[in-house]
C-alpha cells in the first residue's frame, strides 16, 4: 500500500514539472504601463464620484416618493370620507324621498276612501228610495190605468 501512495506521488510531481513552461520569462513593467494605471485610477475615481452623485439623487427621489405616497394615502382616506359622507346623504335622500312617497299615495288613498263614503251613502238611499217608489207605482198601476199608461211611455214598466 505504502508503495502504491509513494508511486502516486512521484507521478503527480513529476506530471507538475511538466505543466511549468520552461521558456517563461518575466515581463517588464514599464513606465507608460504605469501611466496608464495612473489615468485608469483618475477615471476611476471619476466614475466613483459620479456614482455617489447618483446615490444621493436616488436617496433625494427616494424621500420624494415617499413623501408622495404619504400625500396620497392622506388624499386616498379624505376620499374615502367624502365618499361615505355622500353614500350617506345618498341614502337620506332617498328614503326622504320614498317615506315621503308612501305618506302621499297614503294620503290620496285615504281621501279618496272619505270622499266617495257619502256619495256611495247617498247611493244607496237613492237606489233604496227607487226601489220603494217602483213598488208604490206598481202598487197604483193596478189600480190607475192612467197612470199604467204614462209609466209605459217612460219606460218604468
Amino acid at each position: 500500500m505504502a508503495a502504491l501512495i509513494l508511486s502516486l506521488f512521484i507521478s503527480a510531481s513529476a506530471g507538475a514539472s511538466w505543466a511549468v513552461p520552461s521558456g517563461a520569462r518575466e515581463v517588464p513593467f514599464t513606465q507608460d504601463d504605469r501611466d496608464r494605471l495612473i489615468r485608469l485610477e483618475a477615471r476611476m475615481d471619476g466614475v466613483e464620484k459620479r456614482m455617489d452623485g447618483i446615490d444621493k439623487r436616488m436617496d433625494g427621489l427616494d424621500k420624494r416618493m415617499d413623501g408622495l405616497e404619504r400625500r396620497m394615502d392622506i388624499l386616498k382616506s379624505d376620499m374615502d370620507k367624502k365618499f361615505e359622507q355622500m353614500m350617506t346623504f345618498m341614502l337620506w335622500g332617498f328614503g326622504i324621498l320614498f317615506g315621503g312617497m308612501g305618506v302621499l299615495m297614503t294620503t290620496v288613498i285615504w281621501d279618496r276612501r272619505t270622499a266617495l263614503a257619502p256619495a256611495v251613502r247617498k247611493n244607496k238611499e237613492l237606489e233604496e228610495r227607487g226601489d220603494k217608489m217602483e213598488r208604490e207605482l206598481k202598487e197604483l198601476n193596478v189600480k190607475h190605468s192612467e197612470i199604467k199608461d204614462v209609466l209605459k211611455r217612460a219606460g218604468l214598466l
